[in-house]
């Protein structure tokens, strides 16, 4: 349920542990009272935002405690209220002090995205905004955080402000239009509804699109093959991509790492060839094990390889705590018996290829888990197609002069789609729903 907006709350909004900083945030009515009852600044304190040096005078703590306190007053903040940060150093026993000397003088402690659910309520950020900010913290990689930004800078609402308000101000003509039927007085004539319509339909399409483009995630689970020179590895890289690698009995024939993508059951898969192990006899041999090396710490699973009926290698560095998980692969097995424990396969006559591939594809499926940026991208696209189907029964109405009763009809379930979408409207569970998957300080 949505809380009390009046209550003043408080969290530790940085990381937690030992540091060089941490930042206890504090917003309502009384966030700044509340922080001035235990900073002493050393300038006199006034209604401007500042930031004010100064110490902090702890119950049952000795010493006065260097710290710097940040305010903001209300309404021009991230939550619309007055908002404060204490800024100190990092230090667990002393934070935990702090924040139950808080909760002591009057607040009480923020739940999970309380902050971003109150720049919400306030208007400062509509739904997708709010959900964005949640996209941003969760960011995986580079692409997740620049589709991220995109949605927080407006990239989903904007473009359809003007729409709601110019469906608006449709609805509102074609409704007194019903209101003086008698009259026969035409407030908007079906040309001009057509080609309004008509720019609705494109805007909206337009961004339906854009949303499926992002939705498609360029980050891929990528599976590394290593083992020692001339462990099939550069074979077996060609067998499942169908790639051209150099393969030759000569062992060290790979000294630079090569990348091919596998799309299995629709999940993107980078499969990752990489120089064997060996030793580093040149510059040149250093820097393919460095190379190698940088691969298999990015790797979400990596393919150990060996030779049927060859030497175990040394196992122990993959396998230590940290590392990414290892599946353990015979190569060349139509010349010699896989070993215990080693998937059997052969790039040769490709046996065991098709059960290595469901292999890998239950890893990376496995590995899967819905962001906040795909579920709100969800969310987005539910309430725009939507609109999509309302707008275009709405055009048809027009078209072939049906009743201005029905095109109201279809118009305001647009209208309540496009409001759904920006937080117009909503419910305490989906405020829950969106808001529970934030850490608690933000």
């Amino acid at each position: 349920m949505v809380s009390d907006i009046q209550d003043t709350i408080v969290a530790l909004s940085s990381a937690p542990g030992p540091g060089g900083r941490a930042v206890v945030r504090l917003s309502g009515p009384n966030a700044l009272g509340i922080a001035f009852t235990f900073f002493q600044p050393t300038d006199p304190p006034g209604a401007a935002r500042r930031r004010y040096e100064g110490a902090l005078r702890l119950p049952d703590f000795a010493s006065w405690i260097p710290a710097s306190l940040v305010v903001w007053p209300e309404p021009r903040t991230y939550t619309g209220q007055n908002l404060a940060e204490l800024h100190l150093l990092s230090s667990p026993p002393l934070v935990e002090l702090l924040i139950t000397s808080l909760l002591n003088a009057g607040a009480r402690t923020a739940q999970p995205g309380e902050f971003t659910q109150r720049a919400f309520l306030a208007g400062k950020l509509d739904l997708p905004r709010a959900e964005a900010v949640l996209a941003v913290i969760e960011a995986g990689g580079r692409d997740d955080l620049k589709q991220a930004l995109a949605q927080l800078a407006g990239g989903v609402s904007r473009p359809l402000q003007g729409l709601r308000d110019d469906l608006l101000d449709l609805l509102a003509e074609v409704e007194a239009g019903l209101d003086f039927a008698e009259e026969d007085i035409r407030f908007v004539q079906p040309e001009e509804m057509l080609k309004r319509l008509a720019k609705g339909l494109a805007q909206v399409t337009l961004l339906s699109k854009q949303l499926e483009k992002r939705g498609l995630s360029g980050s891929a689970f990528r599976v590394v093959l290593a083992g020692r020179p001339n462990a099939g590895k550069s074979s077996l890289f060609n067998a499942l991509t169908g790639a051209a690698a150099l393969v030759s009995p000569e062992p060290g024939t790979t000294r630079d790492y090569l990348v091919r993508r596998m799309l299995v059951d629709g999940i993107p898969i980078d499969l990752i060839d990489t120089a064997g192990w060996a030793e580093r006899r040149t510059l040149i041999d250093s820097q393919a094990q460095q190379l190698g090396k940088q691969q298999t710490e990015g790797a979400d699973l990596i393919l150990l390889c060996l030779e049927a009926g060859g030497e175990f290698p040394d196992e122990s560095e993959l396998t230590e705590p940290g590392r990414p998980p290892v599946l353990m692969v015979a190569t060349k097995c139509d010349l010699a018996k896989a070993p215990h424990k080693y998937l059997a396969t052969s790039a040769k006559t490709r046996a065991g290829l098709n059960v290595l591939q469901n292999v890998l594809t239950e890893y990376a499926r496995s590995s899967q888990k819905e962001s906040a940026l795909a579920s709100s991208l969800s969310r987005c696209k539910h309430h725009v197609q939507a609109t999509l189907e309302h707008l275009r029964r709405a055009h048809s109405i027009v078209l072939f002069s049906e009743p201005s009763e029905v095109l109201a009809l279809e118009l305001r379930g647009a209208l309540d789609e496009l409001g759904a979408l920006f937080g117009a409207v909503f419910t305490d569970d989906l405020l829950d729903r969106i808001f529970s998957r934030f850490c608690i300080g933000k």
